[in-house]
């Protein structure tokens, strides 16, 4: 029998929960605290992480893996034209112009290769290390691993985040769940959090209000010792209280100059095709104040890049919206002294293996055999390109990465060593890397 009284306090502690967590739209973040010098694999040669998600496939031999035209019709080459850029030489495709003027900071990886050309398993295998169950994101992996560099905001955001999977903890505690920011996305603005947290009360008896539900949920908690993911909701209400006070502001970009709204692109949004509206630099620009604020993981999301016919003028249009908020970042970065220390990751879930003819309309396939990442800052070497794909672009054959491979050499640059930063769930240790050999790439660093 359960009496009245044992099912109000357990039932006050849902419904606490439940009115703190709508407050956030699902937010939860670390609790500042890590796991110690066992998972250190090195000094970290960079602090964050901002990872431009390019969900779809972008094709890498139209944007950073030049093929000569060679006038075969099943392998045409490169759809649009190339230029060496900087002074490396770096080829780069005439659709990111803006980019390519920071060709002398990226690191281009040209052999990345995953294990399906599935768009929902790989997308998986990228964020989780698996392309099959749900297991925890990247994000999740280096927030459980390094905890938060700012107590009032999550350690790992994901802005407009599509899939659940961008951000999930799966077993890892809740605190570690990354932060989805924006309906669907992007429109998210500071007034968003002030309208839902309210002005009907002062602070201080909002505290009251919050310590007050956190007593009963403490007490809740002695009845389950040891349950980590109760823990973590827990530290999630804490945050969100927090958080009406710094994410606001954050939020807001009315103290931005127009020029550079301008250069990030701000409010300009394009459909073409099967091109998503978006507004991508908006996220850019978050990602900075994200960055500067002492967020550990940002992803941003950028879909559409699922590119079968029309390729030519879908592509283009994708690149249009992306180039110049994307060059924007890069630029910040190095002007207020974050380049060093941020690790910037540019790609999507595969490529593409160029143009096949098709009544006279493009049409490319999906290509997980080899395909185009980039890298930028946070100790990797500059104006650098590492692998190679084969003469028609259909695979890698030189300087091999898998999925696995970048995400050991990632968490390596934070600083953290991949076989160490695991979890106990099911009877066995659990890591981002999978129980497979996976390489950390050297040649990468600086």
């Amino acid at each position: 029998m359960i009496s009245r009284r044992h099912m109000l306090q357990s039932a006050s502690c849902g419904f606490g929960y439940l009115a703190l967590q709508s407050s956030l739209c699902q937010a939860t973040g670390s609790s500042g605290t890590s796991l110690g010098s066992t998972v250190l694999a090195n000094t970290a040669r960079a602090k964050r992480v901002i990872f431009l998600c390019m969900s779809g496939g972008p094709a890498q031999m139209d944007t950073f893996d030049y093929k000569p035209q060679t006038g075969n019709k099943k392998h045409p080459g490169s759809a649009f034209a190339f230029r060496q850029r900087g002074e490396s030489g770096m080829w780069v495709s005439e659709l990111l112009p803006e980019t390519a003027k920071h060709a002398d900071r990226l690191c281009v990886i040209n052999g990345m290769h995953a294990d399906t050309g599935n768009h929902a398993q790989s997308f998986l295998q990228l964020h989780t290390g698996e392309r099959l169950r749900k297991r925890p994101s990247m994000g999740s992996w280096i927030s459980y691993g390094l905890g938060s560099e700012n107590e009032d905001l999550p350690s790992f955001i994901s802005l407009n985040a599509a899939k659940p999977s961008v951000y999930s903890s799966a077993f890892l505690p809740t605190e570690y769940a990354g932060t989805p920011i924006g309906t669907n996305g992007e429109n998210m603005s500071a007034a968003t959090i002030r309208d839902i947290s309210g002005d009907h009360l002062p602070s201080s008896i909002k505290r009251k209000q919050l310590d007050f539900v956190q007593q009963m949920n403490r007490k809740h908690a002695m009845q389950r010792s040891g349950d980590q993911h109760l823990e973590g909701v827990i530290e999630s209400m804490e945050l969100a209280f927090r958080m009406q006070s710094t994410a606001p502001e954050l939020l807001d970009l009315s103290n931005e100059t127009e020029a550079t709204l301008k250069r990030y692109r701000v409010g300009k949004k394009l459909s073409i095709g099967t091109c998503r509206p978006t507004d991508f630099g908006r996220q850019c620009l978050l990602a900075r104040r994200f960055a500067e604020a002492g967020v550990r993981f940002i992803e941003l999301n950028h879909g559409g890049w699922d590119q079968h016919k029309n390729h030519r003028r879908d592509l283009k249009a994708n690149c249009e919206t992306t180039d110049a908020p994307i060059a924007a970042l890069l630029e910040d970065l190095t002007a207020r002294g974050l380049m060093d220390d941020t690790l910037v990751v540019w790609g999507g879930e595969f490529g593409r293996p160029g143009l096949t003819p098709d009544d006279g309309k493009d049409e490319t396939g999906h290509n997980a055999k080899g395909f185009t990442f980039w890298l930028a800052g946070g100790g990797v070497k500059s104006g650098y390109v590492h692998g190679k794909t084969s003469d028609t672009g259909d695979r890698a054959v030189e300087g091999k990465v898998h999925f696995r491979d970048l995400h050991a050499t990632i968490l390596n640059l934070m600083g953290l060593d991949h076989h160490a930063l695991n979890f106990q769930h099911e009877g066995r240790l659990h890591q981002l890397t999978g129980p497979e050999k996976a390489n950390v790439v050297t040649d990468l660093f600086a």
